[in-house]
């Protein structure tokens, strides 16, 4: 299994002063830094867009980790690798066949269909674009969304982001449903990465590592702690530790 990392969300830090925010992080040992990308449609919230990271990328040298909670993904993702993000995650569900979609009142899941289930076209879009100018692809599926939905976009990414909450608001609580299939896609997936996002602390770490996630993303649990040095070392001990135990 690929090493444990820890990912602070930026989605949790005070905005009023980011670059301490961030550079906090990044001298308590975080390996890469999250950035949520929300539009009001997939999500309904608004964050960020690529002039924000533009401006985090002059003031950290931690890998970018976007997480675009967007439709029309394909719009979008040279513009953030544009702006320095090192890895761009796309979800499944944005790309979607409509038959295979469903709307939930928490928003969007996707069920296995006789049909294709994506717009290829879009897919290859997506991963051309970002291949081209040498980042790597995420790919993000929503906590009701299951995890052989993925299987056949495995092999187009380099990382599969299992959401532990329903994605649109920080400070959430972590689905444990979303733990089996954590497991189910690290036995279709032993090199890639495995993310997961969602109601992540010192707890609730075990269970996700212990499944096969590997790469650990935490807002709240970071930059709302007094002591983020300590969390940081916390999740990351915790994780490898279960993660041993597999």
């Amino acid at each position: 299994m690929p090493p444990i990392r820890i990912a602070p969300s930026l989605l949790a830090a005070d905005f009023s002063r980011l670059k301490d925010e961030i550079q906090k992080v990044e001298a308590a040992g975080a390996d890469l830094l999250h950035l949520d990308v929300m539009d009001g449609h997939f999500v309904p919230n608004l964050t960020i867009g690529p002039v924000v990271v533009e401006w985090v990328r002059k003031v950290t040298r931690l890998p970018l980790d976007c997480h675009l909670m967007i439709l029309h993904p394909e719009e979008y993702v040279g513009a953030f690798a544009d702006a320095g993000a090192d890895i761009v995650t796309f979800h499944a569900e944005a790309v979607a066949q409509d038959y295979a979609l469903k709307r939930k009142d928490q928003g969007y899941a996707m069920t296995l269909v006789c049909k294709q289930l994506y717009d290829f076209p879009r897919v290859d879009r997506i991963v051309n674009t970002l291949r081209g100018k040498g980042k790597r692809v995420g790919l993000a599926v929503n906590p009701d969304t299951d995890a052989e939905v993925a299987a056949e976009l495995l092999p187009k990414v380099d990382m599969v982001l299992a959401m532990t909450v329903w994605p649109g608001f920080g400070g959430q609580k972590f689905i444990e449903s979303v733990v089996p299939k954590v497991g189910r896609l690290r036995a279709m997936s032993p090199t890639l990465d495995i993310e997961v996002d969602g109601g992540l602390n010192a707890d609730t770490v075990k269970r996700a590592a212990g499944a096969g996630a590997n790469v650990i993303v935490a807002g709240t649990a970071t930059f709302r702690s007094d002591d983020v040095n300590g969390v940081i070392r916390t999740l990351r001990e915790n994780a490898e530790a279960a993660s041993a135990k597999k």
